[in-house]
């Protein structure tokens, strides 16, 4: 038995040895520079909150100063004396990382405090306007009316909008 005690040795020596190496996993296509779950982003300006931004997953591309956003995101907006105005919903979005311009992407539900509420496909955030904008189906409803149209512009809080190629109802006082 003693004669054979270092062939065992060696050979569970072997088998440990193949246990302990690393799986290796080919790398394919392009890698993010920043990759985080559950985040949350403040946009600010002069030390006042623009808005807050959450996402369930995040990918921050340098080469193309893009973030994309996924797994469902909420943006928060807030007014020049920092109250909350309104908030947008969407499946997933794209952050221009130059401007902070914003696409919502999928399902994209936006409300303001106001009461105005926002359904569409796609949705954009133009920072340096301060604009909403899309240019595809929307339908607007408030207290005041029900409006559909392919294509829209409005102020962040949804206050002063305009929608294109426009139909619906609106509720008129006699």
């Amino acid at each position: 038995m003693r004669k054979y005690l270092p062939f065992l040795l060696l050979f569970l020596l072997i088998g440990c040895e193949e246990k302990l190496k690393p799986t290796v996993v080919p790398v394919t296509g392009r890698l993010p520079d920043q990759e985080s779950w559950n985040s949350t982003i403040v946009f600010s300006d002069s030390g006042e909150t623009r808005g807050v931004l959450k996402a369930g997953h995040l990918l921050v591309f340098n080469s193309e100063n893009k973030t994309y956003l996924g797994d469902s995101i909420r943006v928060d907006f807030y007014n020049d004396q920092g109250q909350h105005t309104s908030y947008l919903t969407a499946d997933s979005g794209i952050v221009d990382n130059q401007t902070n311009d914003l696409e919502a992407i999928g399902n994209v539900y936006a409300h303001s405090d106001s009461g105005t509420s926002l359904w569409t496909q796609r949705l954009f955030w133009h920072d340096h306007t301060q604009k909403v904008t899309s240019d595809v189906y929307v339908k607007i409803v408030s207290t005041k009316e029900t409006l559909e149209g392919i294509g829209f512009e409005s102020d962040r809080d949804l206050t002063n909008y305009r929608i294109f190629n426009v139909s619906g109802e609106a509720k008129t006082s006699k």
